[in-house]
């Protein structure tokens, strides 16, 4: 009986041993590839006082006082832009501004601030890319320092994943640079 356990066990350890082919390797991790179309900008105009390029995936939703949001349905953000009249405010609107952005700091693994300045068009300001799990991806400001004052916020419609979102935070990020720099006052 012991002879007959051994060859049934010697049988089976030799099937499963020649199944085998070739040499087992783990599966390597994989990553969510995204591809995004190459952005296409055109110029908005309108009554407010200021114009910008922005991205053709990019929607408009115009609200009141010259305040627009830039949607982007297949991306589910919003780039949130309010303009306000600079009537000796200046401070003020900066001093909210950077309250606005380091209110996200509780759930941001870093805020990094980026000046911006572009004397020909009168044009300076600041973006504030914002990392990890917080609420807004981005923030910015741009002025005039004597008329106008325009700032922006990234919102996505879901929950604050870093790791999931940052594909489309990396592509509205260009868009937002863009809208930086092509931005020009009315006069």
């Amino acid at each position: 009986m012991n002879i007959l356990k051994y060859t049934s066990l010697f049988l089976l350890v030799s099937i499963l041993l020649s199944s085998c082919e070739g040499e087992m390797l783990p599966k390597p991790k994989a990553f969510l590839r995204l591809k995004y179309p190459t952005a296409q900008y055109a110029k908005v105009q309108s009554d407010c006082p200021y114009t910008f390029d922005k991205n053709e995936l990019a929607l408009i939703d115009p609200k009141k006082n010259c305040w627009i949001n830039l949607e982007y349905p297949a991306l589910n953000g919003t780039v949130h832009l309010s303009y306000i009249p600079v009537n000796g405010n200046l401070d003020k609107l900066l001093e909210d501004v950077q309250k606005l952005t380091y209110e996200h700091a509780v759930k941001a693994d870093a805020i990094d601030p980026t000046v911006y300045e572009n004397k020909e068009q009168n044009v300076y300001g600041m973006v504030y890319e914002v990392e990890g799990n917080a609420a807004s991806q981005a923030q910015f400001y741009v002025t005039d320092n004597e008329k106008h004052f325009l700032t922006g916020s990234l919102y996505f419609d879901a929950i604050p994943n870093y790791d999931s979102i940052f594909p489309a935070v990396i592509y509205i990020k260009k868009d937002i640079r863009k809208l930086i720099e092509s931005l020009e006052w009315a006069n």
